[in-house]
């Protein structure tokens, strides 16, 4: 079943058509990634969909509804999602802090449930799930500013989750990050999408991964979609390896 459906999407910048009349079908539960060098219009694809820029042309429909033009908290409310590829976190905080503050968000509480602890019993006890799905357990009580880049970048993705998206942005979600950092995003992205039942929408340069992880995956090219498709069609697509991949691959 389609659960994000772009339709006809157009953005330009004075002369610079950043997203040209692109259309793409995302299926519940799936992993879609879209790749393409820099320059070739995903991260503005992205800010379309999760309300960041107003759409010169197109729509965005979600779970049937056109939420185009809509702002980022109204989205949020619909049940979408976003990490960014720099990491949006609050450094002075716990771990387990952020997370409450995301919940809090999430249910319309003030931030003094953040501090009032007793009374936001059920929160707290959310949020320790959220940290430990994450597996930041052991660093609930650590400052944010303290964390590692990689486990940064895992406290943004409780946050999101925190947020209760049906459909979750990752942008660049193992940017900065080591090998092993790369692996152990791969497997939390996977069990995330598995166990909660989260469409997951992500773009990234590391070509490995998107082969490893994705149902399905879209190619941009100068702001225009080139092809999409499984990976293994996306591979042998004659198209991509010309414009993106290489003619070796």
């Amino acid at each position: 079943m389609t659960i994000l459906e772009v339709d006809k999407l157009h953005k330009s910048f004075g002369k610079v058509h950043a997203v040209q009349h692109v259309s793409l079908s995302v299926q519940d539960g799936s992993i879609t990634s879209i790749i393409g060098a820099n320059g070739a219009g995903k991260t503005t694809l992205f800010n379309l969909i999760s309300g960041r820029y107003l759409p010169d042309e197109g729509a965005v429909v979600l779970r049937g509804e056109d939420v185009t033009g809509l702002p980022p908290h109204l989205l949020v409310q619909k049940g979408m999602g976003r990490s960014f590829q720099i990491t949006n976190i609050f450094p002075e905080l716990s771990v387990r802090e952020n997370v409450w503050v995301a919940l809090a968000a999430s249910k319309r509480q003030t931030y003094r449930c953040v501090r009032a602890l007793p009374s936001c019993v059920d929160t707290v006890k959310e949020a320790e799930r959220i940290v430990e799905s994450v597996g930041l357990s052991e660093y609930g009580g650590y400052r944010a500013s303290a964390l590692s880049h990689g486990d940064r970048k895992l406290l943004e993705f409780g946050m999101v989750l925190a947020l209760r998206p049906i459909v979750m942005l990752l942008d660049e979600p193992t940017a900065g990050m080591n090998h092993e950092e790369t692996q152990n995003t791969v497997r939390l992205v996977k069990k995330i999408s598995k166990e909660r039942n989260i469409t997951v929408i992500m773009t990234e340069h590391d070509i490995d991964l998107v082969f490893s992880i994705s149902d399905r995956i879209a190619v941009m090219n100068q702001g225009q979609l080139i092809a999409e498709g499984t990976p293994r069609e996306i591979r042998t697509n004659d198209i991509v390896k010309k414009a993106y991949l290489g003619e070796d691959v």
